[in-house]
């Protein structure tokens, strides 16, 4: 009887690991071929695993909840079937979960063991890979519990890690130690300078309060929000553009566009398309920073914020934008959007955006200040469209007519989009809304 392995599989490019939800399948049980034996959940979806061989489910590496790196053997299958059914993996040396992470580590430099290593005595959960980087790096189990961690429930992950050790010591990444120690009275009697901490504020529960428990992609997008804030300075600019002739355009073609297309015409696929021009015009917004460098995108692909029915938003991607014309832009709005509503976005759907657009005026809001969606530098919100008087100039003189009025908003990194940048991008934008052509075909 031949036994195979099952992987966990890449989940897209920068998933490195992801969290098992729940087995379907359990020890004893047959599985044929593409039957889903797991469920599993990234920081950017959740998805099926299928068995990629027929036989028996012998042995499960994992429990439910537990994080997984990318690459792992998560489970063991025993069949009987010819082995030539099965995928090159099969014939992988069987590794147990803690060898399997171990060798993902990267190459770290030998020192010391610390003098402290018994992590039975911590409250935190660390993996394999973190417990063997710490363990080659000399840092012990009260210095890693002090490491700010970046994974699912604050876990410290390999990047967390990674990240601390050139600045190992330092004030800013021990913020314990920094609380801990009572600032030093100045002997000219002046007042210390002393750096803030940032403390979370203290929660009284009152009577008939009721406690929810936020879910996990609740968690996800709360810690995404605050690393986004504390990363990029924030700047957000603003302009009102009279979209008339694009409400008229849509409200004349609408019906014969679902009926030649079989799609319905929304006004987001008009609003990627002023997008996508804009960035063609000023393509260093279309970046992303990785410390001191720039990395200037080649590909335009404009992620556009979704609303789920638990609430949530999600990011599903519209690649190369710019090369697609108004129909294949609907088709690509429409499929994604749908999809995200049933939950069955592939995790390539929300990979790889350089840009976001979100539509805040499809909850009636008027206009909003966006939070950037990083890597990424810009992301642009979308107010509802009202009808309102405005100032109208003719050959004939200035005129007060009712027009339809949006508002754009355009949240930036100013460490590399200044004021002029962000701004002129965001006018582009209006200024191709505002020039549509009325008369256009589709």
């Amino acid at each position: 009887m031949a036994q195979y392995e099952l992987i966990m599989p890449k989940m897209g490019e920068s998933v490195a690991e992801a969290t098992i939800i729940k087995w379907v399948k359990n020890e004893g049980d047959t599985i044929k071929i593409d039957e889903t034996v797991l469920e599993i959940a990234t920081d950017k979806v959740d998805s099926e695993i299928p068995s990629s061989f027929e036989g028996v489910l012998t042995k499960k590496l994992f429990k439910e909840g537990d994080v997984v790196q990318v690459g792992t053997v998560i489970a063991h299958i025993s069949s009987d079937v010819n082995a030539a059914a099965s995928t090159p993996q099969a014939s992988a040396p069987v590794a147990t979960p803690a060898a399997a992470s171990t060798q993902a580590a990267s190459p770290v430099k030998e020192v010391a063991h610390a003098t402290n290593q018994d992590f039975s005595q911590s409250n935190k959960f660390f993996s394999p890979l973190v417990k063997s980087i710490a363990k080659e790096e000399g840092i012990s189990v009260q210095e890693l519990e002090k490491i700010s961690g970046s994974g699912k429930d604050g876990r410290v992950t390999k990047t967390d890690v990674l990240s601390y050790i050139p600045n190992r010591g330092s004030q800013q990444t021990i913020v314990e130690e920094r609380i801990e120690k009572p600032a030093a009275k100045p002997s000219n009697g002046q007042a210390a300078s002393v750096a803030p901490v940032i403390n979370k504020p203290a929660v009284s529960l009152m009577a008939g309060d009721e406690i929810i428990e936020m879910d996990r992609m609740r968690k996800l997008i709360a810690d995404h929000m605050v690393m986004s804030k504390h990363v990029s300075p924030h700047v957000t600019s603003f302009v009102e553009a009279d979209v008339t002739n694009m409400v008229l355009w849509r409200d004349k073609v609408k019906g014969p566009f679902e009926k030649r297309e079989g799609e319905k015409m929304t006004f987001t696929p008009l609003f990627v398309e002023a997008v996508a021009k804009a960035i063609k015009d000023y393509p260093m917004v279309n970046v992303s920073v990785d410390g001191t460098n720039i990395i200037k995108r080649k590909s335009i692909n404009i992620g556009m914020a979704a609303a789920l029915p638990s609430g949530n938003l999600i990011v599903p991607v519209i690649r190369n934008a710019d090369e697609k014309n108004l129909v294949g832009l609907t088709k690509s709005v429409n499929d994604l959007a749908n999809r995200a509503r049933a939950n069955k976005l592939a995790p390539d759907d929300i990979q790889g955006g350089t840009f976001t657009l979100t539509n805040v005026g499809g909850f009636g809001n008027v206009m909003g200040t966006p939070i950037i969606n990083q890597p990424q530098v810009a992301i642009l919100a979308t107010g509802t469209i009202k009808k309102k008087p405005a100032v109208i100039e003719t050959p004939q003189g200035d005129m007060i007519a009712i027009r339809h009025m949006m508002f754009l908003s355009l949240s930036y990194d100013h460490r590399v989009v200044d004021g002029s940048l962000g701004g002129s991008f965001l006018r582009r934008v209006a200024d191709y809304m505002e020039n549509f052509d009325i008369n256009r075909p589709f």
